[in-house]
């Protein structure tokens, strides 16, 4: 297995100004990487902020436990992903092959939403891929034009009001 460290959001990181050419037309970023890297890839973690993870993984069976997607085409490695996600504290969702998972990319309503288990099987198929890139380049308008970061309970409310 490797790891993906960012998701890719065109025009917010140097040298992303040229949309990557399959991904620029709609093709799954974490595909593009599995064909660059020729290895099996798996999709977890990149639906949570780095607030989240830190303080909000809490153990199983907790009521309201925060739910993540786990995306990839290998069952075997979704499978040790899944037990990974369920180990930092919280509950992993089978969220289908590595070709679905722009379902939990930037802008997207389970992206950053901390949604229980409940709920994000329902978020996940809510997901619009043609209204999403006009929803993130308003999430990117909106935090650039803030003085600062604002605290994690703002941006996951924020993240849900743009799906009322």
């Amino acid at each position: 297995m490797t790891g993906n460290t960012t998701n890719y959001v065109p025009y917010t990181h140097k040298g992303w100004d040229v949309p990557i050419e399959g991904v620029g037309q709609g093709q799954a970023e974490s595909v593009w990487v599995a064909e660059q890297l020729g290895r099996p890839v798996v999709k977890a973690w990149n639906a949570v902020l780095e607030g989240t993870l830190k303080a909000r993984g809490v153990p199983a069976g907790t009521p309201g436990r925060i739910a993540l997607p786990v995306a990839a085409d290998s069952d075997e490695a979704k499978e040790v992903a899944m037990r990974l996600v369920d180990e930092t504290g919280f509950d992993p969702f089978d969220a289908g092959k590595l070709a679905d998972s722009w379902r939990q990319q930037p802008a997207t309503p389970a992206y950053c939403t901390e949604l229980t288990l409940d709920e994000l099987g329902p978020a996940l198929q809510a997901a619009d891929r043609e209204k999403t890139p006009a929803i993130r380049d308003r999430q990117i308008e909106y935090l650039s034009s803030l003085p600062s970061l604002p605290p994690l309970d703002e941006i996951v409310e924020h993240n849900r009001s743009l799906y009322r």
